[in-house]
C-alpha cells in the first residue's frame, strides 16, 4: 500500500513523496481522513480496516479493525468521527465505536491510542455487494450502494444503547440505477441531499426528509 503525502513547491508547484507506507497484505480499496483528528484510515481485499497517525518520524498503523468475512470496499465516519460505518463483499454493514484510553466501559488501550470496536452488524438486507457507503452528518442517516441496483438508508433507533446500537432499514430505493450502484455520497451542507453513481453511466440526485 502507498500512500503519497503533497509538498507543494512554490515554484515547480510539484508533488513530493513524503511517506510510503505498506501495511495492508492485498489490493487497497478505499483511504479516508479522520474528520478532526490527523488519522488516516484505509479498507483492503484483506478484509481489514487499518488505521495511522503520524508518530513524529513517520505515518505508522496503530489499529487494524478486523470483523468482515471478505472484501471491504468502503468506509465513513460520523459527523463527530466517534464512530465509523464501514460495508463489505460480505453483504454486512458494521458499525464501529471508538473507545479512548481511561473509558468508563473498562476497554483497554495502549500505547495511549484508542481501540476501536465493532459495536453493530447489519445483515439480511443486501442480495450483493455492497461497493460504497455514506454517513450523513446532518440526519444521522447511513447511505448504502450495492450491486443489486438498489440504494438502502438505515437510521439508528434513538432508543438503543450507545455501546450496542440498533439500526433499522428506513428505506430501500429499488432499481435506483438498471447497474451496479457504485457510489454513494451525502451532501455536506444540504440535509438530506443525496448523489449516486452507477455502471449505468448515469448520476443521480435523491432528496431524503428524516421523519425525526
Amino acid at each position: 500500500m502507498f500512500f503519497c503525502f503533497p509538498s507543494v513547491d512554490e515554484e515547480s508547484e510539484d508533488f513530493e513523496c513524503a511517506s510510503v507506507i505498506n501495511s495492508h497484505t492485498q489490493d487497497v480499496k478505499r483511504v479516508l481522513w479522520h474528520p478532526s483528528k490527523e488519522i488516516l484510515a484505509s479498507t483492503s481485499y484483506d478484509d481489514t480496516i487499518k488505521m495511522y497517525k503520524d508518530d513524529g518520524d513517520d505515518w505508522v498503523c496503530f489499529c487494524t479493525l478486523v470483523s468482515h468475512e471478505s472484501t471491504v470496499w468502503s468506509i465513513d465516519f460520523n459527523a463527530t468521527g466517534s464512530h465509523l460505518v464501514s460495508v463489505s463483499d460480505d453483504r454486512t454493514v458494521k458499525i464501529w465505536k471508538e473507545y479512548l484510553p481511561g473509558n468508563q466501559q473498562g476497554i483497554s488501550t495502549t500505547d495511549n491510542d484508542p481501540v476501536w470496536k465493532c459495536v453493530c452488524t447489519l445483515s439480511g438486507s443486501h442480495d450483493r455487494p455492497i461497493y460504497d457507503v455514506s454517513w450523513c452528518n446532518n440526519t444521522g442517516a447511513i447511505a448504502t450502494a450495492c450491486g443489486d441496483d438498489n440504494i438502502r438508508l438505515f437510521m439508528q433507533e434513538m432508543t438503543s444503547d450507545p455501546d450496542e446500537p440498533s439500526f433499522s432499514l428506513v428505506e430501500t430505493i429499488h432499481k435506483a440505477h438498471t447497474e451496479d450502484v457504485n457510489s454513494v455520497k451525502w451532501n455536506r451542507k444540504q440535509p438530506g441531499l443525496l448523489a449516486s453513481c452507477s455502471d449505468d453511466g448515469d448520476i443521480q440526485l435523491w432528496k431524503f426528509e428524516s421523519e425525526s
